[in-house]
């Protein structure tokens, strides 16, 4: 029995949670009467009225209740443990909430209700750890953690290109700074529209050659009130949302009241079934990413425009992991599918993949290193969205300072291919050392590395270790975020990080995969393959940036790491670089 009530204490919130001097005191104290709580005609304990809330208990009471004509007396916790039992099968953690907390009149039990939801989070492995990782502007990319002399190495950072310490862009917040101040003074029609908010619209519209731009506080807010706006304004709209598709998008689409259409990732005929079946005359948005943050992998932008096209929609397109990334100028995957002819020319009118897109939605802060988001559409829409949306409307606009920051890493990163250069290069690098050591990363074309695990709990004590003995953050990525039994480490190189670095974490994992046993690309290949590793007829993958726009020399004697070390040695990094940025 002991063993028992083990067991029911680990799956049971309130067992867990509550002494056996509690439970003693709540079967022998009698409850107040109330109708539906007395089973058996007498005065109820009080855990008895505790239990009959369980979703678990209640069921195993029933039971007991039909079985039997015996009264039922107040139950010691064996026979609490033992009831519980009987619903076989059941898992505390997933069954229904009860409808209410309140018992006989009292107040609902506001606490209880909220331990209970996080007991889910601890049941199935989701719940969430924040570590204290204080990123060091002058060190990066370096962090110390909750003690100063702590210092670690940060190799998950979406500040991909390091241009959060970027001096230019440091020096013009500190001068915007000390002349507008702190704030922004009210939404955007209040007392929030500064020049340099019109002037960043101005330089993110010219980047993906759209008429117009408009700045929200944060890329979810971004996607959320544009999807949601423009598909509840459309009559009897219907979105195709990619199945990958970010939260962000998703919540959009939700609050948009449209009808939804979800077709599989990056399955491009399973989409046209889907447009197909619906009248070409109804409005049709097609929603989908370039790169897909927890996985790398690159929607088909081009032939999603052209199915677009054939079938009456128009295209939203969120470029998030991409602007800064991609391209000649860094607009995106979108424009780098014609890099060379990017480069030279800005038409708006030119058959490009960049123009075929109809709304593109980026973030201030992941490769320019600030925060914010935005779209870039044409005139029309946005003035639409400007005049519609809630989440553009009623919010706080950014401060002067967050603005002139974002503004100069643009403008800074127009015209700067070199770190673009050297973070790719860094993760072909990875990449290439990882699979040296059949170490499993998730095969896919852009600058993500993701190294798969394959369960939750292993996946933290990876983490862990990695910070704990080697001086290394890496946060483990569990579900909801990637589908169970596809954890990983989600690795994001920098142009910051040097060889010594780069050594040192692949020694590291190979350390901790060697000390734990972890699965390396062999043991996913006996089980059939997960996520793309250890597949029996591997797909060849071509990363977007081509050995050309890399600057990697084809060698005929040597291997292709040494060509990268060639290449990285020839571009170098200086995190203080100057480009003419114009003011």
């Amino acid at each position: 029995m002991e063993q028992v009530l083990k067991q029911a204490a680990k799956t049971c919130p309130f067992l867990h949670r509550t002494s056996a001097a509690t439970l003693r005191k709540l079967s022998t104290s009698a409850a107040p009467m109330h109708p539906g709580m007395n089973l058996a005609g007498k005065q109820t304990s009080a855990l008895l009225q505790k239990a009959a809330h369980c979703p678990v208990m209640s069921k195993a009471m029933q039971e007991r209740a039909l079985g039997t004509t015996a009264a039922l007396g107040a139950p010691s916790k064996s026979e609490v443990v033992k009831a519980a039992t009987v619903s076989v099968g059941i898992n505390h953690a997933q069954a229904a909430m009860p409808t209410s907390h309140a018992v006989n009149g009292k107040p609902f039990d506001y606490e209880a209700f909220y331990n209970e939801q996080l007991e889910k989070k601890h049941q199935d492995k989701s719940y969430r750890y924040f570590n204290n990782i204080n990123r060091l502007a002058q060190k990066f990319p370096m962090a110390h953690t909750a003690r100063l002399e702590d210092e670690v190495t940060v190799w998950c950072s979406n500040d991909y290109l390091g241009m959060g310490r970027n001096a230019q862009v440091i020096e013009s917040m500190k001068r915007t700074l000390d002349r507008y101040g702190a704030g922004a003074g009210g939404t955007r029609n209040i007392a929030g529209n500064a020049d340099l908010h019109l002037r960043l619209e101005s330089e993110l519209a010219d980047l993906h050659h759209k008429q117009s731009a408009l700045v929200f506080s944060s890329c979810y807010v971004a996607n959320d009130a544009t999807l949601s706006t423009l598909a509840g304004k459309l009559p009897g709209c219907v979105i195709f949302s990619d199945a990958s598709n970010h939260a962000s998008m998703i919540q959009g689409i939700r609050h948009s009241g449209a009808q939804k259409r979800v077709f599989r990732h990056n399955d491009l005929a399973h989409l046209e079934e889907q447009l197909k079946a619906v009248d070409p005359s109804t409005p049709k948005i097609i929603a989908f990413e370039s790169v897909y943050s927890m996985s790398g992998s690159i929607g088909h932008i081009d032939a999603i425009c052209n199915l677009a096209k054939k079938y009456g929609a128009i295209t939203f397109l969120d470029e998030v992991h991409a602007v800064g990334m991609y391209g000649p100028r860094g607009a995106g995957v979108a424009e780098h599918l014609d890099f060379e002819h990017n480069a030279r020319n800005t038409s708006l009118t030119d058959p490009t993949v960049l123009n075929k897109v109809d709304i593109i939605s980026g973030t201030l802060g992941k490769a320019f290193g600030v925060v914010g988001g935005y779209i870039a559409a044409s005139a029309s829409l946005i003035d639409m969205i400007r005049s519609y949306a809630p989440g553009f409307i009623f919010t706080t606009s950014l401060p002067p300072v967050v603005v002139a920051g974002s503004l100069t890493s643009v403008k800074y990163l127009k015209e700067s291919n070199r770190e673009r250069q050297m973070q790719q290069l860094n993760t072909r690098m990875l990449k290439a050392r990882l699979a040296d050591l059949d170490i499993p990363v998730v095969p896919n074309p852009s600058h993500i590395v993701p190294v798969l695990v394959g369960e939750a709990e292993v996946c933290k004590l990876a983490s862990d270790q990695l910070l704990s003995e080697h001086g290394i953050y890496v946060q483990s990525i569990n579900y909801p975020t990637v589908a169970k039994g596809e954890e990983r480490l989600r690795i994001t190189p920098t142009p910051g990080h040097t060889p010594k670095m780069l050594n040192h974490l692949v020694d590291a994992l190979e350390t901790i995969w060697q000390k734990n046993g972890f699965k390396r690309v062999a043991d996913w290949k006996n089980e059939g393959g997960r996520a793309g590793v250890g597949e029996a007829t591997p797909k060849l993958v071509e990363p977007i940036w081509t050995d050309e726009q890399l600057g990697i020399q084809a060698q005929t004697m040597g291997n292709h790491q040494t060509a990268i070390m060639d290449a990285v040695a020839n571009i170098g990094f200086e995190a203080s670089r100057t480009v003419n940025v114009r003011a």
